[in-house]
């Protein structure tokens, strides 16, 4: 980095990336104080401690319960009347305490409410808004391809074939998801219309499991998700029905999302055998979705499938590296890179989801950003009477 001026930075990058957007991204190195670093250590952020430029700094924080934030006096974007000077995030994975606080008014914005409720409340109550919104978050049911027998491809395959996402889709998420064709969202740059897509067939199913070597299935698997959230355990538990015709037992098992990625990223050997989670970029490339779960790893971070396969690496790699240049050239690429992790088999794509949020009607200046799920840019935010 080249310092040019008081406000100018120039910046020399090893190939043509757009700095742009990852430097906006979800997750990303923000501007802090170097001198917060150097004095205090990494330590000292981690217990709920800030020194950045953003219009709100940490008042308390206790792990996993309550964050409060409060205005930082000094932000460079300065304050107007009538926006909120305190926010206080509350942490539950109760999705019936959830609604029961946006009703009665001790909540200002949440998420995940019991998803039969949501159509209730956006016919009954003036009071509170229901923001449903296309999103580039998807949820997705990664096989352990290092452990039997869902080191078969074929098993795997079958097991691509035995879930009824069309009648899963209809009757329980509705108008919140379509399902999801590859692994890069419907309405994202990188997106294959014309991919291949996995259907409900059971006898398809059947035949690949003969195949290789299963014909009355006869073995368990463990599949886990987030505790709380209620759309993925129904998925557990639709699923669980349809392999039982198969003669394949599935434990559906909740845990909270540390234990589940602690387990995930354990000994292959030892993990799970089918780890749903949902994903959404942390900047708008299909790169952030291909490299993060499937691209090799020595050290296992999110490619909780434990894929390796060094042509499917080299051509996203490659792509990525064009992505400045020749957008339509990469976008070639990072399809025929879903094509093999379809032909491979390596996850289950359930379906593309879409943000739904509920605020109360007074807060005014909301706005939905598909590249930030569940992100609220509480500076834009107001309350009127």
């Amino acid at each position: 980095m080249e310092v040019i001026d008081d406000l100018t930075i120039k910046f020399k990058l090893s190939y043509p990336a757009p700095l742009d957007l990852i430097a906006s991204s979800g997750y990303a190195a923000w501007i802090y104080s170097p001198k917060s670093y150097q004095e205090k250590g990494s330590d000292w952020f981690q217990q709920g401690h800030c020194a950045g430029t953003g219009p709100y700094i940490i008042e308390s924080y206790e792990p996993g319960s309550r964050l409060v934030m409060t205005r930082n006096e000094s932000y460079w974007g300065g304050w107007r009347p009538g926006q909120f000077e305190k926010v206080v995030f509350e942490i539950s994975q109760d999705p019936v305490v959830l609604q029961q606080k946006i009703e009665a008014g001790t909540a200002d914005f949440t998420y995940g409410i019991p998803p039969d409720n949501e159509e209730v409340i956006r016919n009954t109550r003036k009071d509170i808004v229901v923001y449903t919104n296309p999103s580039f978050q998807n949820l997705v049911g990664l096989l352990n391809t290092k452990k039997p027998p869902l080191d078969n491809v074929k098993v795997r395959q079958a097991l691509c074939y035995s879930f009824p996402y069309e009648q899963f889709i209809s009757a329980v998420m509705g108008e919140r998801a379509t399902q999801a064709r590859g692994v890069v969202p419907v309405g994202m740059w990188g997106h294959g219309d014309d991919l291949f897509q996995y259907t409900y067939d059971l006898e398809k199913a059947k035949q690949l499991l003969a195949e290789a070597g299963y014909p009355n299935g006869g073995f368990k698997l463990t599949m886990t998700y987030s505790s709380g959230d209620m759309d993925e355990q129904q998925l557990g538990e639709v699923w669980k029905a349809e392999l039982a015709k198969l003669g394949i037992e599935l434990e559906v098992q909740g845990m909270n999302w540390d234990a589940q990625w602690q387990l995930g990223k354990s000994d292959p050997l030892k993990a799970q055998d089918i780890f749903v989670m949902y994903w959404w970029p942390d900047y708008i490339s299909p790169y952030s979705f291909l490299y993060s779960m499937f691209h090799s790893e020595d050290e296992i971070l999110f490619n909780l499938c434990y894929y390796s396969n060094p042509t499917y690496d080299e051509l996203i790699d490659k792509a990525n590296e064009i992505t400045g240049t020749d957008r339509e050239k990469a976008t070639q690429m990072f399809i025929e890179a879903q094509k093999i992790l379809l032909d491979d088999a390596v996850s289950l794509f359930f379906y593309d989801v879409s943000n739904t949020h509920l605020a109360r009607a007074d807060v005014k200046g909301y706005v939905d950003n598909p590249a930030y799920p569940h992100v609220v840019f509480v500076y834009d935010l107001t309350r009127e009477p």
